[in-house]
Order: structure tokens, then sequence, then C-alpha cells
């Protein structure tokens, strides 16, 4: 049924057609409440998808779903995340995305849960029952209202993403608590747009002045042609810029949506991009678009050349925070090398300017056959508190683990993995 029309799913499970599915796909049906039918499946389901509809409360029978690994329920109107949902006991990924969620009660929390999203919501404190999920490793919290967190984060030793951007944190030791950053596998965290991070972009910004100014683009001068791609933050499109001197340029223009993203905001994202500046392994940006009609704030970018390539696809599901490379891969030695040396030298660039990445992954990453690689997506990127260097230089250390989670996986997909040896252990 994975190919059925959610609608279509809707019809036949009230038919009692789908008995012994796994996944159900129940996508903006316009429910009101969850379907009687749904809790028949119990015996196999798996993979339950009710975004986008109307739903503010569960039935406390979800807890019956023995099975049930994997819950979204984005894009509806809780509240209050149901309380039920810590009673569910196979519960390993949990999405409750753009709700309403002011009110995350301590027994909503199922210890079994290893990925957790409540990207834009209300919620501005998290409960102590937190703690008890120790096989944690993404929790995805952007854009909501806390301004602290659990005391006691070392229980989550196997944290490797976390996303604090665009909430309330009023300092940066709210935010990023020493027992945090400390955690011996977090490699990838975004923290921006938080009102302890003001005067750090700030600054960042004046020191990523020193080289040329960053033109302002007017959306008169560009001519936009095909889609190349959208991500969660916005759209890239090919584009020519007719600029007053020098004639016609191959650009990218990207648009942003102007919501809370996974990662944090848009504004957050373009002020990363402006002050990374220049380098050759770094995409980087032409100019700010200005003018728009209708006031879509964006950047322009250059054009990357069609033979360029994402090094691998982002995490699955079932990879959770791994990324998933094309089968069979493998890479020359003097590719692989290259690349990585290519990274080590974008990084100690990125950290010069007053910035960490976030989410340094080979999705992020692309690449051609001779080696070349450019970092991309600033999404997740954060500036570093100027004014606290030690907690700068722990920082510092997350973007490098990651680095040295990517640098294993080209070693892994290279034909001599010895040839990154000595760069692995730099990482």
């Amino acid at each position: 049924m994975a190919d059925a029309h959610p609608t279509d799913t809707l019809t036949l499970l009230r038919a009692g057609h789908l008995a012994g599915v796994t996944r159900l796909d129940l996508r903006g049906c316009g429910l009101q409440e969850v379907p009687i039918d749904v809790f028949a499946l119990a015996p196999t389901l798996e993979v339950l998808d009710l975004s986008g509809n109307h739903l503010h409360t569960l039935p406390e029978a979800m807890a019956g779903l023995h099975r049930l690994h994997t819950l979204f329920a984005s894009d509806n109107r809780f509240t209050t995340l149901p309380a039920m949902l810590g009673r569910c006991p196979a519960l390993d990924t949990l999405g409750f995305k753009a709700n309403q969620i002011a009110e995350v009660p301590a027994q909503a929390l199922a210890p079994t849960l290893r990925w957790l999203i409540l990207t834009d919501n209300r919620i501005a404190a998290l409960p102590d029952s937190l703690l008890r999920c120790t096989r944690m490793q993404k929790l995805m919290l952007a854009g909501n209202r806390l301004s602290h967190l659990p005391t006691g984060l070392a229980a989550l030793q196997r944290l490797e993403l976390l996303r604090l951007s665009a909430n309330h944190f009023e300092a940066a030791a709210d935010a990023l608590p020493d027992d945090l950053l400390a955690l011996p596998r977090l490699a990838w965290l975004a923290h921006g747009g938080n009102p302890f991070s003001q005067a750090s972009e700030q600054a960042a910004e004046a020191r990523a002045g020193t080289g040329p100014v960053l033109p302002d683009i007017h959306w008169a001068a560009l001519q936009l042609h095909s889609l190349l791609g959208e991500g969660a933050s916005g759209q890239i499109h090919a584009a020519m810029w007719q600029r007053d001197r020098g004639g016609e340029l191959p650009v990218a223009v990207k648009l942003f949506k102007g919501a809370v993203t996974s990662d944090g905001l848009p504004r957050s994202e373009m002020a990363a991009c402006i002050a990374a500046g220049r380098h050759p392994h770094i995409v980087g940006v032409e100019g700010r678009l200005s003018g728009h009609p209708d006031g879509r704030q964006g950047l322009v970018l250059p054009r990357i050349a069609p033979h360029y390539r994402p090094l691998a696809g982002p995490p699955s599901m079932a990879s959770c925070s791994r990324d998933v490379y094309a089968p069979g891969l493998r890479l020359p030695a003097a590719q692989a090398v290259a690349i990585a040396q290519g990274l080590h030298a974008a990084l100690g660039h990125l950290h010069g300017q007053g910035l960490m990445h976030g989410d340094l992954y080979a999705h992020n990453l692309l690449v051609d056959d001779q080696g070349g690689g450019l970092l991309s997506d600033f999404g997740a990127a954060s500036f570093l508190p100027v004014d606290d260097p030690r907690r700068s230089a722990a920082l510092k250390a997350l973007d490098r683990r990651a680095l040295g989670v990517l640098v294993d996986e080209l070693a892994e997909h290279c034909d001599n993995p010895a040839a990154l040896t000595a760069l692995r252990a730099g990482a």
C-alpha cells in the first residue's frame, strides 16, 4: 500500500482490507480523531503517519499498538504531548513538529525513544523524565520557548544530534551546560537564533566584513530558471544575474520560506552564510537578495558545476544519525584524501570566522571525480560565543568529532583505507 494515496488508504482501512500491514499512511485525511480501525492492526503495525490532520488528542488504545516503533503526528492541533505515548512499549521515533504543544508531561516520554522531534511548538520546559531516554540519539527542539534544560544531561550518553536553535535561552550556560558539551558522542549541534547568541552573531559578522562588502543583488537583475532543489529552509533556483559591469553570470538563488526549520531560523542561516566568507572548499555567497516583490529573503549563490554531486544521501529512519551511501561506492585513495583535506581546511576557516557548522555530513558535501569538495548547507550553523573561550573550544571539538565520523566513512568507502589514517587521527 506504499503507493496508495492516504485518502484511498483510509477507505481501505475502514473496509477492513489492510489486515497484516506494517506501515499506515493517513497524512492529510482531515481526521478529527484516530479511526478505531487502526487498532485492529495491533498485531503487525510498526509505522503510523498521522501528520497534516486536525488531531488534538490520542486515544488510550494507542498504547495497545505493541509493535509500533515510529509515529508521526506533525502539523496537527496538539497543545499537550499525549501522556499515553509513554506507555507505547516499542516506541523508537516520535515526530510532533509544528503543533501548538506547550506542555510535555513527564509520562509522555517513553524510555525507549531514540529520535524525538518537537520542532516548532511552544514548549517552555522539558520534564526530567527526558533523562530516562538513555537510547536517545537525535533530539530536535528548534523553534520552541525553552530557557533551560533538565539538569543531569550526562545521562544521555548516546546523544549525537541536538537542535536548540530559535529558543529563549538567555545565557550560553543555559543552552550549553558543561555536562551537555561533555557527552561522548555529541557531534551535530545547532544553537543559533537564541538571545544569548545575538552579540556573538554581530561580532562574527563584523569580523567577516574584512573582505569586500557583500553586495545587495536586486530581484530585477535576476532571471530565474529551473528549480535545482528544495530543502527545509527554502528553494534553490538556477538563475542568470545581469551585473552592472561584467555581463551575465550563472548563479543559484536561494529563496527562504521564512518559517522555523528543523535546524533553526532562515535569518540565522543567512547570517552564517554571509559570515563564512569565501574559501575554496565552501560553496560561498555572491550577494544578498533585495527587492523581491513579495518581500522574501534570499541569497545569491555561485552556480555549482553539474558534475558535482552530494557524497551521500541524508540519514534514513533506520540509520538515524548516519548518512546513507550508494551501494558499492568505492573511492580512489587520492580522491578520498583530497576530500578529507578540503574538509579540514574548510572547518578551520569556519572556526576562524567564529562559526561552527553543526551539520558536517557527507550529504552536505558536494564532490567531483577529481577529489574536489565543497561544503554547503549552513542551516544548522551557529556563532561561537566569543566571550566564552572555554565553551567555544568545546563547540569546535564537536565539529571536529563530526569531521572524524565523516573521515571514518570515507575510509570505509576508500580502496585504500590506510591512506586516511593520519587524517582520521587529526580530526
